[in-house]
């Protein structure tokens, strides 16, 4: 029995006590002891392999993180896994009578620390407060009488396996004790000893701060699973998947917002997709056929939509390209051009700047014009770019977390209905993220991340992340493979455009990226203590570098730099517009970042602007209309950085 167990340890900063604890489980008798470290910054790793252990190391910050790494590539012997803490308060002595209720059919075996007078003294008040405010919780909600949320528990490997555990902070434990109810696991739980830690600080009830969050955190978890619940049982992504659909519907023929009146019905079928999109949730199982039948089919119902007016640039500087013309020297307003006008060249915005659009993105521009289909054209392109990202995401976090992305009501406007090259660029990013997960060289991420800095030059930075991460690793090879392959894509593009046109030209129009303004937060805020900041766009470099330099490197990991980064740069950047908060979405269908979330719906705020033209008022957002554009962003971000952090 004993060789069946595989015991898992989160660690934190715990070289005073995970020693004794490593050696009383192995006079117990137990050899499969996994020490998962999570980023201390002390002797952990060295004195937990010097007791017997076999440490893993998880950078990603989160009590739930770190079991999921220890329960991975588990030998096919181990039929249990025994979780404990690593601090020295569980009384390991108990850990035999765990093992005994196993023998009497138990599928999983809790320690109730509560049940005893003398652990539920060692333990502080505010674990007793938040641990009986959570059990109180999942007896009115799930009909099951738990008495604590101990960390020293036994659990058969089969059910954990059928629990699917998704959350991966603080929440774990109270996820994988109403999973167990839900599945009709035969849950056991007996009387433990508990005494207070033997050394360090608790992360969670050791500051007012921890303790405040984990509250929030027991609230928030129980939220979700009673949600997911009801979800997965009562069919709610089905509800939520017919709702996106009627809003579609109703969004397709409001999508000129230069006609009087067409904002507000856009926003009301923008509302229905987000409550559907909302209803639809995160289902444990979900058919394929529902996953794309929706996905697709809310594309297709916007195909016919009037679309943004940057689709006529697209057109144009694909045509001229094919005439014979470069987009980076010659304007769409350029004499020269004259006699290419079409009946749309007067729906060009900005027709007396050239092309700001990166040259990867103007070779995409180029073959698509060739090929032709005009604006249908180029909305089937990119239809065919998501549907691609939507199934690399789907196999990599399953159908469920994947209809954040799938079924977003902002991304399938975005791409579909206004025609904004978004798609292509998320399909790159996407492609290198997960190669990144795969390969240690680093050739196909730096390939696919460069061809995305071409699409658009704001994924540059996580190209330079990449090279930066194995440099500092010392991995020589692998930092200049990164290097030569990132630039690659962008050097054969800029190289096309020497051997066709002779000339590469401004890659961005100089007055254009220096004053342009729109939808701005950050740049604003600075604008009211500081007028003459006013449209001085490169006095912004000196607030954003100290920034993205800060979260560079801090970052642990590809995916926490890209959504911190990118998140930093929409927030201090001059021009935002709707279509670039949908960078944020494939990297919240692994962060789950509220924000991310959030902004999904509130982006739609953006459309105000428009309406705020036609009445006459200037292309400018109200204070309030900024408000609820970037407060919930903010906020989300915010909170679930502070919810990792803590957990």
């Amino acid at each position: 029995m004993l060789d069946s167990i595989q015991v898992i340890i989160p660690a934190l900063d715990e070289e005073e006590t995970i020693g004794g604890v490593v050696e009383q489980l192995r006079e117990l008798g137990l050899e499969r002891i996994r020490v998962v470290d999570n980023g201390s910054r002390d002797r952990t790793t060295e004195v937990a392999r010097e007791a017997g252990a076999e440490v893993l190391a998880e950078p990603r910050r989160g009590y739930g993180q770190a079991c999921w790494t220890g329960y991975q590539q588990l030998d096919e012997r181990v039929e249990w896994i025994l979780f404990c803490d690593a601090d020295g308060s569980d009384d390991l002595s108990d850990v035999a009578r765990l093992i005994e209720e196993t023998k009497s059919g138990a599928d999983f075996v809790l320690g109730n620390r509560r049940a005893s007078a003398q652990a539920r003294g060692s333990m502080t008040l505010v674990q007793q407060f938040g641990n009986g405010l959570a059990t109180t919780l999942m007896r009115f909600g799930w009909g099951h009488r738990y008495g604590d949320l101990g960390p020293l528990r036994l659990i058969h490997r089969p059910l954990l396996e059928q629990i699917a555990m998704r959350d991966r902070g603080f929440g774990w434990t109270i996820e994988m004790q109403v999973r167990a109810v839900e599945e009709d696991a035969r849950i056991v739980e007996i009387p433990v000893g508990y005494r207070r830690r033997g050394g360090g600080r608790s992360k969670i009830s050791g500051t007012i701060r921890g303790s405040v969050a984990a509250g929030s955190i027991i609230l928030h978890t129980l939220a979700q699973l009673g949600w997911r619940r009801w979800n997965g049982h009562s069919h709610g992504y089905k509800i939520g998947g017919v709702v996106l659909l009627l809003g579609a519907v109703g969004m397709m023929p409001h999508g000129d917002f230069a006609a009087g009146g067409m904002v507000p019905w856009f926003l009301a079928a923008a509302a229905v997709m987000s409550v559907g999109w909302l209803l639809a949730g995160r289902p444990r199982d979900i058919s394929l056929g529902w996953f794309w039948g929706v996905a697709i089919g809310a594309r297709l119902l916007v195909v016919p939509m009037a679309p943004g007016d940057d689709v006529w640039r697209y057109l144009w500087e694909g045509q001229i390209q094919l005439a014979g013309f470069s987009p980076y020297v010659y304007a769409p307003s350029a004499m020269e051009l004259e006699a290419l006008r079409t009946p749309s060249w007067a729906l060009i915005n900005h027709p007396d700047a050239t092309a700001i659009y990166p040259p990867v993105a103007q070779l995409f521009l180029r073959i698509a014009a060739w090929i032709g289909g005009g604006v249908t054209g180029l909305k089937i392109w990119f239809l065919a770019a998501d549907a691609v990202t939507i199934w690399l995401l789907a196999r990599r976090f399953g159908r469920g977390s994947a209809l954040l992305f799938a079924w977003n009501p902002l991304l399938i406007y975005v791409g579909v209905g206004g025609a904004h090259y978004e798609p292509i660029l998320l399909l790159a990013m996407v492609a290198g993220w997960l190669a990144w997960e795969k390969s240690s060289s680093g050739g196909p991420t730096a390939w696919w991340l460069g061809v995305a800095a071409g699409v658009k030059w704001i994924t540059a930075p996580l190209l330079a992340w990449c090279a930066w991460s194995r440099l500092k690793s010392r991995q020589w090879k692998a930092t200049i493979v990164i290097g030569v392959m990132g630039g690659l894509p962008v050097v054969l593009a800029l190289g096309w455009f020497w051997w066709e046109f002779g000339t590469i030209g401004s890659l961005a129009p100089e007055d254009f990226v220096r004053e342009a303004r729109t939808s701005e937060l950050v740049p604003w805020l600075i604008e009211v203590v500081w007028p003459a900041s006013a449209y001085r766009n490169g006095l912004l470099v000196w607030f954003f570098a100290p920034v993205a330099a800060w979260i560079f490197f801090r970052a642990k990991s590809l995916e926490g730099f890209a959504e911190t980064f990118l998140v930093a740069l929409l927030v201090f950047a001059p021009s935002v517009h709707a279509w670039y908060f949908v960078w944020l979405l494939p990297w919240a269908v692994a962060t789950r970042n509220a924000g991310s979330i959030a902004i999904s719906v509130s982006g739609f705020t953006y459309f105000l602007l428009w309406h705020a033209l036609l009445n006459g008022e200037g292309w400018q957002q109200t204070p309030f209309e900024k408000l609820v554009l970037w407060g919930p962003l903010v906020v989300g971000f915010s909170w679930s950085h502070f919810r990792k952090r803590i957990s």
